[in-house]
């Protein structure tokens, strides 16, 4: 089976890089998939998105991405995001927590820790 080569790089550290079948992304224009053979394109993640990227192997590698964007050229993915969290690193009660603080203010700085909060509970799997 085809593969991509795949780097999910946070301002902090890199998260992840190897060889994957897909990686799934919410950009400002919409969810996209990427396979082997994709057009080359330029993606701003959308706020509070999720990456998920299947492995070669077949799993899922969940994160939530914050700001940044999606690269896709012929030599494979790269995921550029100012912040970013493997969904086995989340604090499931913290972003909760983190939800609720923000979520009673209507300022700019709230909507984005609402995002930031909503994105971790989603790549947790947990429901928003």
């Amino acid at each position: 089976m085809a593969t991509l080569q795949v780097e999910l790089v946070a301002v902090e550290r890199k998260i992840w890089s190897g060889e994957a079948r897909m990686v799934i992304a919410r950009t400002t224009e919409g969810e996209l998939g990427v396979l082997p053979g994709h057009a080359p394109m330029l993606g701003e993640l959308a706020p509070g998105g999720v990456v998920t990227i299947r492995t070669e192997t077949g799993e899922d590698l969940t994160v939530a991405a914050h700001g940044g964007f999606l690269s896709v050229t012929e030599s494979g993915v790269s995921i550029l995001a100012e912040t970013a969290e493997i969904s086995t690193e989340i604090d499931v009660e913290r972003a909760r927590e983190a939800l609720r603080r923000a979520g009673s203010a209507d300022d700019e700085e709230s909507l984005d820790a609402v995002r930031r909060a909503q994105s971790r509970l989603r790549a947790a799997g947990e429901t928003v």
